[in-house]
């Protein structure tokens, strides 16, 4: 069964299966039971928790490159991720249209890989070391209990590796595409003599497919286990060297009509390119002992970037408060994350409980350099920034789970998150002064749902909560009056949810699953100004998000089976405020009304999955579409919307020492030209990054016990 089918996902009532109900059905396939720990109720069934929660299983015998999240996430509804063809930035990762203004990297989303953290306390995140090679399954937690993960979590996705069981096969994987992709993986899982282990390495380049967007990635990640002390312990190992990914920067819409294939022509000029190295090892020992349960966490790690803007040599030369256009970070990371648990009984009725602390630490010298000397650009020249930039949260949580009757639980919980910014500016010259500040930001967040077992395969919820969002460092960087400092000034957005859904899975193994859900938001943070390479930020009063999500899942024959998955999302200004109109534009001038949609999110997205598999052979069908998106707070361009279709073929034979499994893609079957992915807001008016056309890839993978 496919990764992208086999999730959980469950439904309005029987009425509206009833047109489905004339297709015979093969039982389910069992699936192996998890501990699914995205709502902090490891020992409850998630059907039985109020929230909308899906869990995307990694298949071994998936097609395709399997080097970016985006490829399994695609049927999830709510959730937007796409594939930018540049890696020299990460994937676009947005949930209920929160993270959609992030111009790199993952904002407003709480990413965790094996349970160690991958956005950092600030709120800022990177997907680009994760590794779907050895994944075994994705979970992805959307609405108010997204508020229980702490600060920027409109949502949250896990990344959960498998742990190793004797007999487990070893694998080699190896996929080739168009413009010179290669893929090329190895995995090593299994067990004996007390220890159990699951290790994945990968490498990965390609010419890209627009130009000047040659990349190259190398990706370690293991898990290894075993008992300690009447519990286990776990260790965590991840490495990540991407060097001199190049970038092509975005296109205007002339340059898109003209060659989507076409880079910008700074970026040759400037050489524009992102390196990436990042180290990073975490400790996770548990136990459960009769009703009590305990996990202690600790984590830490290394990562540096450096990056080469296009910015002009002018802009750096006319002001001496310019942090030049070479970016270098360098700095450690860390956390500690301790809990609780116990399960027993109120006045007769289960109880869960859960209680814990988690602290995390961020320090980074953060150092900016002119991109010239003298006539020749793309360099590192003078040095214009030198900082050492500090955040870390101490947050508290606690939660419970408690089923009153027969029919009715309620899951409640709260978090209080503490997170303090801290800059020291090291560089002091002429009219630059000392830019050093500290600010702390606090909240309270509590949460609480209701879950109502109409009947054995049919559940409805509602939920209700509270959650907030700092700025992250990079939009403390500069005051958006053009003065000298930190945007301290900035408040933490603050936001309301509320969600009702309905749940139901029959037997046969049709499920449907339905949200409709709202998130309102005071203070949101938005562009101000950019200019000469500078984006400023600052608060907007009021924000809508709200709509409808659905999923569906019918097996119609032996071996056939199809999956359906719909959002609906109305994301606009609740509150008029001004914006920028034109390029390099340093001052507001331009109202952006009441009603106006927020960019960088669709209205509609849809998504379709036929897949036949039999005997040894594997054929998919799959569609993906999605409405217009509106590019820039004054909706004044937009990217249309698109519907794509891919094809998959794979073939399976068992041999005496292994098996063996040749697989095919098509991308983009009826290669339509379409804009991929988006850039809100940019200040050059290069919104676009298109995608690309019909791609095919082929792939090898040997399996061993």
């Amino acid at each position: 069964m496919n990764s992208a089918a086999r999730r959980h996902c469950l439904p309005l009532s029987a009425l509206l299966l009833s047109p489905f109900s004339v297709a015979a059905a093969p039982s389910p396939t069992s699936l192996p039971a998890v501990q699914v720990q995205a709502a902090r109720v490891p020992g409850v069934d998630p059907f039985a928790l109020p929230a909308s929660l899906d869990t995307v299983w990694i298949d071994a015998d998936r097609s395709g490159p399997n080097t970016q999240l985006s490829e399994a996430l695609g049927g999830v509804p709510g959730l937007l991720a796409r594939d930018r063809q540049n890696f020299a930035q990460d994937t676009q990762l947005s949930i209920r249209g929160f993270g959609a203004r992030s111009t790199f990297g993952v904002r407003g989303v709480r990413v965790l890989i094996d349970g160690v953290p991958a956005t950092m306390p600030d709120g800022q995140g990177q997907l680009s070391h994760a590794s779907l090679l050895g994944a075994e399954r994705i979970e992805v937690l959307r609405g108010p209990f997204s508020a229980l993960y702490g600060n920027s979590s409109g949502g949250v996705l896990q990344v959960w590796s498998a742990q190793g069981q004797a007999g487990d096969p070893w694998r080699l994987r190896v996929n080739a595409g168009a413009d010179n992709t290669l893929s090329v993986g190895a995995q090593l899982r299994g067990a004996g003599k007390g220890i159990d282990y699951n290790v994945a390495a990968n490498h990965f380049s390609t010419d890209g497919w627009r130009d000047h967007s040659r990349a190259r990635r190398e990706s370690l990640n293991a898990r290894l286990g075993t008992e300690l002390a009447g519990g286990r312990l776990e260790l965590l190992l991840n490495a990540l060297h991407a060097p001199n990914a190049q970038d092509p920067l975005g296109l205007t819409r002339a340059q898109v009509t003209a060659d989507p294939r076409q880079a910008t022509a700074v970026a040759h000029q400037y050489n524009t390119r992102k390196s990436v190295r990042q180290q990073q090892a975490g400790l996770r020992w548990t136990r459960e002992a009769g009703a009590q349960r305990w996990q202690l966490m600790g984590y830490a790690g290394q990562r540096a970037v450096s990056q080469y803007l296009p910015i002009p040599p002018s802009a750096q030369r006319n002001s001496e408060l310019h942090a030049g256009g070479v970016i270098d970070l360098d700095g450690g990371y860390g956390g500690l994350d301790a809990r609780w648990g116990w399960n027993g009984d109120l006045w007769g009725r289960p109880l869960d409980l859960v209680v814990g602390v988690n602290a995390d630490r961020q320090r980074q010298h953060r150092t900016g350099y002119e991109n010239f000397i003298g006539s020749t650009v793309g360099v590192r020249g003078r040095l214009r920034r030198d900082q050492i930039d500090i955040v870390q949260n101490v947050d508290q949580f606690a939660q419970a789970w408690w089923q009153w009757s027969p029919r009715w639980s309620l899951l409640a919980g709260v978090r209080h998150s503490t997170v303090r910014f801290e800059s020291d500016d090291r560089y002091i010259v002429g009219r630059n002064p000392d830019d050093s500040g500290r600010r702390r930001y606090q909240a309270t967040t509590p949460v609480a749902g209701v879950s109502f077992e109409a009947s054995p395969q049919w559940r409805l919820h509602a939920a209700v909560g509270r959650g907030f969002e700092t700025p992250t460092f990079n939009e403390l960087g500069y005051r958006a009056d053009g003065q000298a400092g930190l945007a301290l000034d900035l408040a933490a957005a603050r936001s309301r949810s509320l969600e009702v859904g309905s749940k139901w899975h029959a037997q046969d193994g049709r499920q449907l699953d339905v949200s409709v859900f709202r998130a309102d938001t005071d203070d949101e943070l938005a562009v101000a100004s950019n200019t000469n390479g500078r984006s400023t930020y600052r608060n907007i009063s009021r924000t809508r998000r709200q709509g409808v999500e659905l999923q569906y899942r019918q097996p119609m024959a032996e071996q056939l089976e199809l999956q359906l998955a719909w959002t609906w999302l109305q994301a606009q200004v609740r509150s008029p405020y001004l914006a920028c109109a034109a390029s390099n534009c340093a001052v507001p001038d331009t109202v952006v009304a009441a009603g106006s949609r927020l960019p960088g999110v669709p209205r509609q997205q849809a998504y379709a999955r036929l897949q036949w598999s039999p005997g040894d052979w594997q054929w998919a069908l799959e569609a993906a579409a999605s409405s217009d998106v509106v590019v820039n707070d004054i909706a004044t361009e937009r990217a249309p919307g698109y519907a794509l279709l891919n094809l998959e073929a794979g073939r399976s034979w068992t041999l005496q020492s292994g098996d063996l499994r040749a697989f095919a893609r098509i991308d983009n079957v009826l290669d339509q030209r379409y804009i991929g992915s988006v850039i809100v807001n940019d200040g050059n008016g290069r919104f676009f990054e298109p995608g690309p056309d019909r791609r095919a890839s082929v792939g090898l993978q040997w399996s061993w016990r």
